[in-house]
């Protein structure tokens, strides 16, 4: 089905690994066309929990995007061509009603560094090196890397990746808050599954709502605490929390139906 991806599911886990090895994963449009189709089938599925996506091979997660296919671009192509990728893919990936982990195998530059911050979790393995190089190329970050570095870093540090265009180690990305763990190469996505499976034993609408109230703390013009409000109340009405707090009172495990 897939040129450029590979897709599998793992009990309710689908894992989507970019499969462009030869080219270290880099990002081409029908690259990006195919992760908007792969994570909206995903996202629409009920089988599925959750995604955990990671790159090919053992050096590259995405090693950015590809060059050759916007260098003779004006203004108004470079602007539709980041506005797409926001829609498609970057921004569809971090308001998802589902959780979306980054299992980081290698380069995460530009690009591959903007996927991962779209993600909710981010995991590296040790030889992982990660960095925003677009202004040693006359460009900025297009696909949301400004933004998403800057709240998750602070302004200081996200402006000293980002002008410096210098990459960081996967420790020093721990360190930075950049990512959530770091393990070996062989152990990474057995992490990415382990805090996936853990994810998937709450209930799937609470989880979802949990995203959306978190992401709306860094979003201009919402008031976060007001849609947590909101979304704590509509909680109340679902079977799920009927079944969650049944299964407290009575000492037993939850089996939640997303309902």
């Amino acid at each position: 089905m897939f040129q450029n991806l590979l897709v599998h599911t793992d009990g309710r886990i689908q894992h989507i690994i970019i499969n462009r090895e030869s080219k270290l994963n880099a990002l081409n449009k029908a690259t990006l066309a195919e992760l908007h189709t792969a994570l909206s089938d995903a996202f629409n599925n009920e089988k599925v929990g959750g995604i955990i996506i990671t790159g090919a091979g053992q050096k590259a997660f995405v090693a950015g995007a590809d060059i050759s296919e916007f260098a003779s671009f004006n203004s108004a192509q470079g602007e539709e061509l980041a506005r797409t990728g926001h829609t498609k893919v970057f921004d569809l990936i971090e308001n998802a009603n589902k959780p979306v982990i980054a299992a980081i195998n290698g380069f995460a530059l530009g690009g591959g560094l903007e996927l991962a911050l779209a993600c909710h979790i981010r995991i590296a393995s040790d030889n992982a090196k990660m960095g925003l190089p677009e202004v040693s190329l006359g460009l900025i970050p297009g696909y949301g890397g400004t933004q998403r570095l800057t709240k998750l870093l602070g302004k200081g540090k996200a402006l000293e990746m980002i002008l410096t265009a210098d990459m960081i180690t996967a420790d020093d990305a721990h360190q930075y808050g950049l990512v959530n763990h770091v393990t070996t190469q062989d152990d990474l996505l057995t992490k990415a599954e382990e805090i996936m499976n853990r994810i998937l034993l709450r209930a799937p609408l609470a989880v979802a709502a949990a995203i959306s109230v978190v992401n709306a703390s860094t979003q201009t013009g919402v008031n976060g605490f007001e849609k947590e409000i909101e979304e704590f109340g509509k909680c109340f009405d679902t079977e799920d929390f009927k079944e969650g707090s049944a299964a407290f009172l009575e000492k037993r495990k939850p089996i939640f139906k997303a309902k």
